[in-house]
């Protein structure tokens, strides 16, 4: 288990002892004690460097207004912003003419952000869910961020340290523990073709499988979220919902059987076959939450 706590000005006190709670509640365990990613910054650090060696990353004073403002000329185009990881509605492509052509061949941690030499190559790969994937970073993001500041520490008395941003930090991370497979929501798939390109630019090895899942949605197809109400696995547990009637509808989902009865994580473990996960969006129904509350 990796906790991934960089996202400084989002991670709230409680959050990582309640998530590990809640996973043990359902029945999922790991080996060791968690990682906490924030422990791994000599890595970063380390890749950060080796990046630099090879010009492949150069730093950016330019604020977000001053970005949009040079991608606003007609040949530049707007894509699904992807900011550390997350989709956070639309952004411009950072502009190719923004990237300077002398870059430093070492890296020192004292501007607002450093950004990667992104190629114009194409990158394939099959995802194990979401199948063929063909995707070119340079058209769809430029580039991107892979050691920042964040806003909060920028405005603090004291300048605090930059660090890795999520793209950097999850390639390091996973490829210094020997990660084979990685599940996640299919929202991230453009994010897939950014961490080859850094597994292949740090000789870090082969990059994972990945396994991209079709994302859980409200009525109206949009993604699961306030919006439609908490549906926040503790509020359900705090209501005394048993976990193993979450995992039968998860399981429902996963297409092992309708819901009917209860299911342990263990009995999910042995029913669960790739071929019956579904390729669309999973639509979280009302008839699903009166499952969970027994009505």
């Amino acid at each position: 288990m990796r906790i991934e706590d960089l996202d400084t000005p989002r991670v709230k006190p409680g959050v990582m002892e309640l998530t590990v709670d809640l996973l043990s509640w359902l029945g999922i365990d790991w080996d060791t004690d968690p990682l906490i990613q924030s422990t791994q910054r000599e890595l970063h650090e380390s890749a950060m460097r080796k990046l630099a060696s090879k010009g492949l990353v150069y730093h950016c004073s330019l604020s977000r207004a001053e970005i949009d403002a040079a991608a606003s000329a007609p040949q530049e185009t707007a894509w699904p912003a992807q900011v550390d990881g997350a989709a956070t509605g639309r952004e411009n492509v950072y502009p190719r003419h923004l990237r300077p052509v002398q870059r430093p061949s070492t890296f020192e941690d004292a501007y607002p952000s450093w950004r990667f030499v992104v190629p114009d190559d194409w990158v394939t790969f099959d995802d194990m869910i979401a199948g063929k994937q063909r995707h070119q970073p340079a058209t769809s993001i430029g580039d991107f961020v892979v050691w920042t500041r964040r806003e909060s520490e920028k405005s603090s008395q004291h300048t605090k340290p930059g660090q890795a941003a999520y793209q950097l930090a999850v390639v390091v991370d996973d490829a210094n523990v020997g990660v084979t497979d990685v599940v996640r929501g299919d929202d991230l798939l453009d994010s897939a073709a950014r961490q080859m390109m850094l597994y292949h630019a740090l000789d870090a090895g082969v990059a994972p499988r990945y396994w991209h899942l079709p994302l859980v949605r409200g009525d109206d197809g949009r993604r699961l979220a306030k919006r439609h109400g908490d549906t926040r696995l503790d509020v359900y547990r705090s209501r005394g919902i048993r976990a193993e009637r979450v995992i039968a509808l998860i399981a429902r989902w996963c297409g092992i059987s309708p819901v009917g009865h209860e299911m342990t994580a263990a009995e999910f473990r042995q029913r669960l076959a790739v071929d019956t996960i579904p390729r669309n969006p999973v639509v979280f129904t009302a008839e699903d939450e009166a499952w969970l509350s027994h009505r």
